[in-house]
């Protein structure tokens, strides 16, 4: 099989991709670290709702070990075996953490929604022991789809700049990469259905609460699920609209030149956005998780009565 990349220079022209990718990572592992912090902290109680959001944090971490060799290798830096293994791991770390995010966002919509419209009543899904078990079966899940693309075999390929992770797979290789993809915009949809619908009905019921002396909590609540609800649409949507005629592209199903260009560019923009969710993340642990938000407050109130009595001491001695 010819390198098709010789002839259609795909995988090019990526450097401004990679600054946008090198912020995420910065302002991802910030808020990531500080949220381990917060989540490994000794008095936490964690319930339901943070053991899902804590498996999300797990999978962020695996983003923050991708991101560095992918941005090496987009600037073209990376040596060549750095860039077979980032074609054979870390690029899957990358969507093993978006599928992994869907999934247990989907989780944590639920529950949301459970607690508000079904608050007299405890489902399996929001008893903590359960949470564990179906986090466990949801990663082995996805790790079966996603690591038989690291370990079937690849084919050497002559030292190019200009050769693709596609171009390493044996026809095997590209078969499972393409049923991986039908896969995961199955999950995706999927999922989607179920964030999508838990959330309108979060909205609802708050909705109905609008005349209520609680207003200000309501209209607080309304604008949390609004923003998180938009957040991922903004995020994994773009990507999902685009993965399917990228594929396509990779296959050489379509192999006009200028369309394949077009489609790896639009794919990386949109890829841009869906890693943009480990930035995001933090914030959704804030609001979602009571033991991370007091965890948060503590920190920051007990630092800032230790500075005012600070200074307060300097005036008295001064």
């Amino acid at each position: 099989m010819t390198n098709s990349s010789v002839f259609c220079p795909v995988y090019r022209d990526l450097e401004p991709f990679t600054y946008f990718f090198y912020l995420v990572f910065l302002v991802g592992i910030i808020g990531s670290c500080f949220a381990a912090w917060a989540f490994m902290q000794k008095n936490t109680n964690h319930r339901c709702v943070s053991i899902y959001l804590i498996n999300l944090l797990t999978a962020d971490f695996l983003l923050t070990l991708a991101l560095p060799v992918k941005i090496a290798v987009d600037l073209g830096v990376a040596p060549w075996k750095l860039r077979i293994f980032h074609c054979q791991v870390t690029a899957c770390l990358i969507y093993i953490n978006m599928y992994l995010s869907i999934i247990f966002l989907a989780f944590v919509s639920i529950d949301r929604c459970l607690q508000l419209t079904y608050s007299y009543k405890i489902y399996r899904i929001q008893e903590s022991r359960f949470a564990k078990m179906l986090s466990t079966v949801v990663w082995l899940m996805v790790l079966l789809i996603m690591v038989p693309n690291m370990v079937i075999p690849i084919k050497d390929v002559k030292e190019e700049p200009s050769v693709g992770c596609m171009e390493f797979k044996k026809e095997l290789g590209r078969n499972w990469h393409l049923l991986t993809n039908f896969i995961c915009v199955a999950i995706f949809f999927n999922f989607s259905a179920i964030i999508l619908i838990s959330n309108c009905l979060v909205i609802q019921q708050l909705y109905r609460n609008k005349d209520n002396e609680n207003y200000p909590n309501v209209k607080r609540a309304l604008i949390n699920i609004l923003l998180v609800t938009t957040g991922y649409i903004v995020c994994f949507v773009p990507y999902h609209i685009v993965r399917i005629p990228y594929t396509l592209s990779q296959t050489e199903v379509i192999t006009d030149c200028p369309t394949r260009i077009s489609l790896f560019k639009v794919k990386e923009a949109t890829l841009l956005l869906a890693v943009s969710n480990l930035c995001f993340d933090p914030i959704l642990y804030y609001h979602l998780s009571k033991a991370f938000r007091l965890k948060v407050t503590e920190t920051f109130v007990s630092h800032r009565e230790t500075n005012v009595q600070e200074k307060s001491t300097c005036e008295n001695n001064a």
